[in-house]
């Protein structure tokens, strides 16, 4: 471990030229800051390839979790190595004049949330795949909706392969749901403007390691940002002149747990050290029409223990958490304003076509738009209603069933809070 971060100050001291180059350096063990130190320094490089060839001395990896790859693209750079994280901003004299040309940082931010995302399947068979292996009209009805903010999440339930992994048990496939995308999908994600994924959910091991590491690798090619394994337990990026940093939990094998709350608000307080805003995500909570309530405790399902979302998403906004996007009940639960940060307890199917239960509330779902300032304090949203008709696939919905239903679950759920949610959609602090 202390090998690995000797090795990135060295990188960090030794490469190109480059004048008035200022370089911090935050160091964290655990949840323990460690040191954050800035230094002015000559010269700067981060070369993954040299970085590729130490982590590749087993001596020193062997006992660690690492996430693979070095991220592409322009500073800072953030590295998970359990349980160290170390995190790399650099900014040079240039950097500095190119940004100097950029557009002010808006005031205003929306951040748009939609729900589980599954385009069709090849496995048992391509036959539950859309009609000629095409899934570019499920979206493409509601792209309009998802790029008028400023950045989209949605959950990525399943992975992609075209073959391979190690498909997890059935006695009956008709009845066990395993769910492989095919690759060429993935561009279904980019087409619709989706900058950041949860893969922390209860498909994602669906084809064991093989399937979660050929997700990542696709992901990564497509520069859309993910988090939610255990070897990838969160992530930053930038848009629009913002740091964002994004962690996504769930109580399932492989990925981060849900349930360790006290881990989830370490890496979150984490996050909101090194960006402007931070998006956390959970996969929690009972499924179905018969778990549309928000429970203020611990959940069970099918008879296993899948926490309390109620807790999580307080700790982590206590943590510095600024949006949290919930999914799991495949239902719409209510919203919560908490210390100024918005809460959607699930946003249920969004875009799940065929092998789904889409009949009554299975079937309808909110796009949630949030409007948060830079620091991430909420100051509006709105709800836009889709339905999924026939096999599946997101339509606006004319009859604006999931704000009825979102009137209705925080009316019962959250009688006591300062937040409006208008038969228009519009979401309001009193």
């Amino acid at each position: 471990m202390y090998k690995i971060l000797a090795a990135f100050l060295l990188i960090c001291s030794f490469a190109l030229n480059a004048q008035d180059t200022l370089v911090t350096t935050t160091l964290y063990l655990g949840d323990t800051l460690v040191v954050e130190r800035e230094a002015i320094l000559d010269s700067i490089h981060l070369d993954s390839r040299l970085i590729d060839s130490i982590l590749a001395d087993s001596s020193v990896t062997d006992s660690l979790t690492w996430p693979g790859r070095i991220p592409p693209g322009p500073l800072p750079i953030a590295v998970n190595v359990a349980p160290l994280s170390i995190i790399i901003s650099i900014d040079t004299s240039a950097r500095v004049r190119e940004q100097a040309s950029l557009p002010a940082v808006k005031d205003t931010i929306c951040i748009i949330g939609t729900g589980d995302i599954m385009l069709g399947t090849n496995y048992p068979s391509t036959t539950y795949l859309p009609p000629g292996e095409d899934c570019s009209p499920l979206l493409r009805p509601v792209h309009h909706i998802l790029q008028s903010g400023d950045v989209l999440f949605g959950n990525l339930e399943g992975g992609f392969g075209n073959g391979g992994g190690t498909p997890k048990g059935c006695k009956d496939t008709t009845k066990c749901y395993v769910f492989r995308m095919p690759e060429h999908f993935a561009a279904c994600l980019v087409d619709a403007g989706y900058d950041v994924m949860s893969v922390a959910n209860n498909h994602v091991n669906d084809f064991g390691w093989e399937g979660r590491e050929n997700t990542a690798l696709i992901l990564d090619s497509l520069g859309i940002a993910y988090a939610g394994f255990a070897t990838h337990p969160w992530t930053i990026f930038e848009k629009g002149g913002l740091t964002y940093g994004f962690a996504a939990f769930a109580p399932n094998k492989g990925t981060m747990d849900m349930k360790d709350y006290r881990g989830a608000a370490r890496i979150t307080k984490m996050l909101d050290s090194i960006a402007d805003v931070v998006i956390i995500s959970f996969h929690g909570g009972g499924e179905g029409k018969d778990h549309q309530h928000v429970v203020r405790g611990d959940e069970e399902y099918l008879g296993y223990n899948r926490g309390s979302v109620y807790r999580f998403a307080h700790d982590v906004i206590d943590a510095g958490a600024d949006v949290v996007f919930g999914h799991g009940p495949h239902v719409t639960r209510a919203l919560e304003l908490y210390k100024d940060r918005l809460i959607c307890y699930s946003l249920g199917n969004f875009a799940t076509y065929r092998r789904f239960n889409l009949s009554g509330p299975n079937g309808i779902a909110p796009i949630v738009k949030v409007n948060v300032n830079r620091e991430g304090e909420f100051l509006s949203g709105e709800v836009v209603p889709v339905y999924q008709p026939g096999e599946g696939g997101p339509r606006p919905d004319p009859r604006k069933r999931a704000i009825h239903k979102l009137i209705e679950l925080n009316t019962a759920d959250f009688p006591e809070q300062n937040l409006v949610i208008g038969v228009d959609g519009s979401i309001t602090g009193k």
